[in-house]
């Protein structure tokens, strides 16, 4: 058994470990839903490692290691119920995620992808790794009373993996009272850890409008209904979405980013069809709300005044990422610990980026933290530059396995 304070010395003498194992998982990186030699090179570890239970298939290609403490909770460490706080945890969940993007890497290290249009370009192969090392260090350790559940997701780019662990019974078969996830964050000084206790990420929304008119010559506009025409009037209309129906006090994006409209190839044929795409982005449900109520009169009335039609498609793809007050609370004092208040930053702004974490945050109390993994030339989440800064993995397992320990450590540590 390590008997230590800090999980720290241990993680750093399995540095080297954990670099091999994050280049391994970097060369080969697999698509949401695909991760099939990730999961079973987590499976494998987790084994190895003396977890207690793992369980792979969940949501796909999911994989979930339970590992117990030195005990079970005892009666005596239940919070009063005059107390009129929350109960002490008994179980805790520690989320990382599994998959790469369908891109090409422009890296020329050792362990640059070997999959043609396949890269970890966000450092979910980083996160796996770190939980791969907490997992390790709490199975030796076992310095807490109760249950860690390490949870390792697939298809968080876009695809929804968290939620579909849970439409498996992720939480029914593996109970949590409170969960934790984080992100490698290249914006902030490699070292620091960021988090805010509400707002962390927007909900992102995915939005379709096809705009139908009349085709016809491009030198005869009169004789047609010109959609092309028409969806530069909605692109303009869609921005006082924000600047006039959204309160001033509130945060909301509406971009229109894509659109596809006739051939290059015939410089005068007026379409009868254009479609857009685009993302809506909030934090709060009735901004959200305001905003898929608003957007389907104001584009087909646009497109009325020209004589065309309009559709919407609203989609809601991950809602606002929202941390738990109380247990964000928890979290900061866990970084402070580790890194030193100055390092640590409790108020961090919230991006406007999305995270399917936030599912599981809808399921249960829990925090999503940012790790600093920035310094000179690093390179930006979703970059075919970008590599996973293997100089923080122990400090990231670390905090993963400290985040489980001080939640369920005596009551006199918990932070309610």
């Amino acid at each position: 058994m390590w008997n230590s304070d800090s999980p720290l010395p241990f993680l750093n003498s399995c540095h080297a470990e954990l670099t091999r194992l994050r280049r391994e998982l970097h060369a080969h990186p697999e698509l949401g839903f695909e991760e099939h030699r990730t999961a079973g090179l987590v499976a494998e570890r987790l084994r190895a490692w003396g977890v207690d239970e793992v369980h792979a298939g969940i949501g796909g290609t999911g994989v979930v290691g339970v590992i117990h403490g030195r005990r079970e909770p005892l009666p005596g460490d239940e919070r009063p119920e005059s107390a009129g706080a929350e109960p002490w945890p008994r179980s805790v969940g520690l989320r990382a995620d599994m998959d790469a993007l369908p891109m090409h890497e422009d890296n020329e290290s050792p362990w640059r992808s070997t999959r043609s249009g396949v890269m970890h370009a966000c450092g979910h192969d980083g996160h796996t790794t770190m939980l791969l090392g907490a997992a390790r260090y709490l199975a030796a350790s076992r310095n807490f009373a109760g249950r860690v559940h390490c949870i390792f997701q697939p298809a968080e780019e876009g695809l929804g993996g968290a939620r579909a662990m849970l439409q498996d019974g992720l939480f029914e078969r593996f109970p949590v009272d409170w969960v934790f996830g984080m992100h490698n964050w290249p914006l902030l000084p490699a070292g620091h850890i960021g988090l805010a206790p509400g707002a962390m990420m927007a909900a992102a929304d995915r939005i379709t409008i096809h705009i139908t008119g009349t085709g016809g010559h491009g030198a005869h506009p009169h004789l047609a209904v010109d959609p092309v025409l028409v969806a530069g009037h909605v692109i303009t209309a869609v921005q006082t979405l924000v600047a006039r129906d959204v309160d001033p006090a509130q945060q909301a994006v509406v971009s229109l980013c894509a659109m596809q409209a006739g051939d290059p190839g015939a410089m005068s044929v007026i379409p009868r069809r254009v479609s857009l795409v685009g993302t809506a982005r909030s934090f709060r449900a009735d901004v959200q709300q305001l905003l898929e109520d608003r957007l389907g009169p104001l584009v087909q009335s646009v497109a009325l005044a020209f004589g065309a039609r309009a559709e919407l498609v609203y989609e809601r793809v991950y809602p606002a990422t929202i941390n738990t007050p109380h247990v964000a609370f928890h979290a900061a004092e866990v970084a402070a610990e580790l890194v030193g208040e100055a390092s640590v930053v409790r108020n961090l702004p919230p991006s406007m980026g999305a995270e399917d974490f936030a599912f599981m945050l809808q399921a249960a109390p829990g925090a999503y933290l940012r790790l600093g993994t920035g310094g000179n030339g690093s390179a930006q989440l979703h970059s075919s530059r970008f590599d996973f800064n293997d100089a923080v993995l122990p400090l990231g397992a670390a905090l993963y396995a400290r985040l489980a320990e001080r939640a369920l450590d005596r009551p006199a540590a918990a932070m309610l």
